[in-house]
């Protein structure tokens, strides 16, 4: 696993936080009933199985990542015996055909390397007539990255590849789910606001180790780390000394009937 996703601390800090904010919205568009068998495939720190935890009285939650700091981290989130986590991979997840009613995945299906696989996987373990959902960012969409990376690039134009996020545009992932036999396919746009305290509140959490920049932003010196600090707080802050304000993230969602 890529080290941009290794400690459980920083990365909550810089991204899981939005996790949460954002998975309360696809369990709306998803739609979940209390008494079904969930899981969560890239459950990561626990975010999404939290929301369903919250949402549900009875229902099983099973949450799978391959990352191990991360499932320790969400066990101490949700200290609940009907939650549990469980070290694996996405492609080949270690469940029996029809085994849960719905099977999501939040911020993690453009990070798999064969993402139809994952599909297939997750379909496989979906009962006929569940539902299988995932959510991303969009690529064009999310302000916070788009921010980031002009900036880099303005700075340093030969970085122009080295800080593409990736991420998918508006019906690639209905195709996707096309594709892998499903029904009633329907895909929707997610827009959650990114609150920001201060500049710091930004900026720090990049300094991390974890996220798409990680590696880019260690190999910088600290004359360069300076510039760019000193860049984007003057794009994000137009002239304040600092303060609050508020970023647009936008995501995209999909669902489909088994």
């Amino acid at each position: 696993m890529d080290n941009q996703f290794s400690n459980a601390d920083a990365y909550e800090y810089l991204m899981g936080r939005w996790s949460g904010v954002l998975a309360e919205k696809f369990l709306d568009f998803v739609g979940i009933n209390d008494g079904e068998r969930v899981l969560d495939v890239g459950c990561g720190t626990g975010a999404l199985a939290a929301s369903a935890a919250a949402r549900t009285l009875r229902s099983e939650i099973v949450g799978i990542d391959p990352v191990a700091p991360f499932l320790d981290y969400a066990r101490r989130r949700i200290p609940e015996a009907r939650v549990r986590f469980d070290l694996g991979d996405a492609l080949n997840l270690p469940y029996p055909a029809g085994s849960f009613d719905k099977c999501l995945s939040l911020l993690v299906i453009m990070f798999i390397r064969d993402a139809g696989r994952a599909v297939s996987e997750m379909r496989r373990v979906t009962r006929p007539g569940g539902a299988v959902a995932a959510c991303v960012w969009d690529k064009a969409g999310m302000e916070m990255n788009t921010i980031f990376g002009r900036t880099v690039v303005a700075l340093d134009p030969a970085a122009a590849q080295r800080v593409q996020v990736q991420g998918y545009s508006e019906g690639m992932l209905a195709s996707l789910w096309a594709a892998h036999g499903f029904s009633k396919v329907e895909e929707g746009v997610l827009i959650i606001p990114m609150e920001f305290k201060s500049f710091d509140d930004f900026w720090l959490p990049h300094l991390g180790g974890q996220g798409p920049w990680a590696s880019y932003l260690s190999g910088l010196t600290s004359d360069a780390l300076a510039a760019l600090q000193s860049k984007l707080r003057e794009k994000l802050l137009a002239g304040r000394s600092d303060g609050p304000f508020t970023l647009t993230a936008k995501a995209l969602a999909v669902r489909g009937i088994v």
